[in-house]
């Protein structure tokens, strides 16, 4: 059904993505899922069909397009109902090539963002560490200026692309006792001496999206790899964060559609008591209610989006979207797999794999308690 947020050639993009993923994601998910990573030749693809590229302007390889139309890309790749990959390529496409546009020098931007945007360099952003997730300011990774480089010495946890990138966005301290104020942002090359991958962790779920823990050890980084100005990195990821949390806010919504079109064909084949369990009025109601449920996020989603594209304050809307999205998709895809009785907790059954994927929506790109403080205090509670 067309929504009234998206014109004719986001419609046209959507049904471009869908067919792309029908054909060159679904089919291998399982396959990328054991490999706990996705291959190198599906950025590249997506690099070629300039999904990459989609709102950033032709002279870098983009589409010269919106924000509508990368949401609408990052949906629809959800809703293969596999968040691993959607992390891996949203990450890339979403988190770290928009600051490089953004803040990146000429220089920088030809030698990231447009091999980035062509699917042929994958990038990371490296912020949190062991003992600094949500509170930012409290990191310890520090950058020492030494004539033409910094010294840039800490770890990384939690890192998408991490274990596989070719260049990483590391927070760092450079003023440690400014606090917030004293951070910097610096694109470090993989084969950068002082930096290696210290740990490929093992999740819970999203297995196809490769995530790291990386050392920076006496790494020393040209003062040409500096991303914007010296100290200003903790504004430049907190204008970042608003994207990032409606991207966590789409994907929760293609990933409930995806659950919910599981339920309905399961609850149409499974056959039990002479009749598909889909009549039995238990399962009828609560199908009803899971499709209720998705449409309030889709459209509170869709409501932040809109006011996101056309440049409205929505520090609040973007929260209470990527809160109530990310909640009550997991909350949809436990439903659908009790629904599935004991075949809903077999591997062999992609419901499985949607109820580990949507856990851990709830806690990435700030918590659903970070979002609650956020949401009160733009209430001035």
């Amino acid at each position: 059904m067309k929504h009234w947020l998206f014109q004719e050639e986001h419609e046209a993009l959507r049904q471009a993505v869908r067919r792309f993923v029908q054909k060159e994601i679904v089919p291998n998910t399982e396959k990328w899922e054991e490999a706990q990573e996705i291959p190198r030749s599906l950025f590249r693809r997506c690099g070629e069909l300039g999904f990459f590229g989609l709102k950033f302007p032709e002279e870098y390889g983009g589409q010269g397009g919106d924000y509508l139309a990368a949401a609408v890309f990052k949906e629809e790749v959800a809703r293969s109902g596999c968040l691993g990959v959607l992390a891996a390529l949203g990450v890339h496409s979403g988190v770290v090539l928009p600051p490089l546009y953004k803040f990146g020098t000429e220089e920088q931007r030809r030698r990231y963002l447009v091999p980035g945007i062509a699917g042929e360099k994958v990038g990371a952003l490296a912020v949190t560490e062991p003992n600094a997730g949500s509170d930012v300011a409290s990191l310890q990774t520090t950058a020492r200026r030494e004539g033409d480089f910094y010294v840039l010495n800490g770890s990384k946890i939690f890192i998408t692309n991490g274990v596989n990138a070719d260049f990483v966005i590391v927070a760092a301290k450079t003023r440690p006792e400014a606090g917030h104020r004293g951070i910097s942002l610096f694109i470090v090359d993989r084969r950068t001496p002082g930096f290696e991958v210290g740990q490929k962790l093992q999740k819970a779920g999203l297995h196809s999206s490769d995530t790291g823990y990386l050392i920076f050890d006496n790494c020393r980084v040209p003062a040409a790899n500096l991303l914007g100005e010296e100290n200003r990195g903790f504004y430049m990821l907190m204008e970042g964060f608003q994207w990032e949390r409606l991207l966590l806010a789409l994907g929760a919504v293609g990933m409930a559609e995806a659950a919910l079109a599981h339920a309905l064909t399961y609850a149409r084949q499974r056959v039990q008591f002479g009749q598909p369990i889909g009549r039995f009025q238990a399962v009828g109601h609560r199908l009803a209610e899971m499709a209720t449920r998705l449409e309030m996020i889709r459209n509170l989603t869709y409501h932040a989006l809109w006011l996101f594209h056309t440049g409205q304050p929505c520090l609040k809307e973007v929260s209470m979207a990527k809160l109530a999205a990310t909640e009550i998709a997991h909350q949809i895809a436990g439903e659908a797999l009790q629904l599935h009785g004991g075949y809903g907790y077999m591997r062999e059954y992609p419901i499985e794999r949607i109820w580990r994927d949507t856990r851990v929506a709830t806690i990435v790109a700030g918590t659903s308690e970070i979002m609650r403080e956020i949401i009160a205090r733009e209430m001035k509670v």
